[in-house]
């Protein structure tokens, strides 16, 4: 009963930071439920969870998501997807994770300074200018083949392409619908959701509730800027969690 309690408190904490910003439940998450739950049980169970939440929230705000952006991110994360789950068969993930981590908590930086001295453009780019993003959004596919976390690095794009916060948030929660949809399906398949499995997974499920009351009420009382510092805050506590835990 500890463990469950323990592991819902996580839920709740992480799941209303993704009901206010829109991504980083599963990352954040991750590292605790699995020391709590184990591994296996652990990636089951929050990626069912992190796909009710983003589900609700894609439901309760449909006319907010830009399908333009949804249409971009998503064909650019498949391009990259057969890449990591390439690398993941192939090669060792630890050193790409510290990478990652290490890329994804300087660039944090960068932009919670900026934010915070209110430099730099934060215009959404176009023409040339979109290419390296363009490109973040691609390594974010591969990124998601190796670690199922390619969130970070969406982030980056969608921070420039979705400025109003209603719409970021939609529209990522829309891509982890589609990208979760898809890795359910697959448990589904190979018959990996086991009783023990949906029956945690029930239990939890209380917890979102609570965290998706708690994120919503917090989402609606910030304004553009502080949402922006909430975003790069979370963006840096992922990177923080992927380092600390990178093998």
């Amino acid at each position: 009963m500890t463990t469950l309690v323990i592991s819902g408190l996580v839920v709740f904490v992480t799941h209303a930071l993704e009901a206010v910003t829109g991504f980083g439940c599963s990352v954040l998450a991750m590292p605790f439920i699995s020391a709590l739950l184990g591994v296996k049980t652990a990636v089951k169970v929050i990626t069912i969870l992190a796909w009710l939440l983003a589900l609700y929230i894609v439901i309760r705000n449909f006319s907010k998501i830009d399908w333009r952006q949804y249409t971009i991110i998503t064909g650019l994360m498949l391009l990259g997807l057969p890449v990591g789950m390439y690398l993941f068969r192939s090669q060792q993930s630890g050193s790409l994770n510290l990478i990652l981590a290490l890329f994804i908590i300087v660039v944090s930086v960068s932009q919670l300074y900026r934010q915070v001295r209110r430099t730099g453009d934060s215009a959404p780019p176009t023409g040339y200018k979109v290419l390296p993003y363009y490109l973040y959004l691609f390594l974010g596919g591969i990124v998601h083949g190796v670690f199922s976390s390619g969130g970070p690095l969406v982030v980056l794009y969608a921070t420039r392409a979705l400025p109003d916060k209603g719409r970021f948030r939609a529209t990522l929660c829309l891509l982890w619908t589609t990208l979760n949809t898809i890795i359910i399906a697959g448990y589904l398949i190979e018959g990996s959701l086991t009783l023990p499995v949906a029956k945690t997974t029930a239990m939890l499920v209380p917890f979102v509730v609570a965290g998706i009351i708690a994120g919503e009420h917090i989402h609606k009382k910030v304004d553009a800027r502080h949402f922006s510092l909430i975003v790069f805050s979370m963006l840096l506590a992922t990177g923080i969690v992927m380092l600390l835990f990178a093998r």
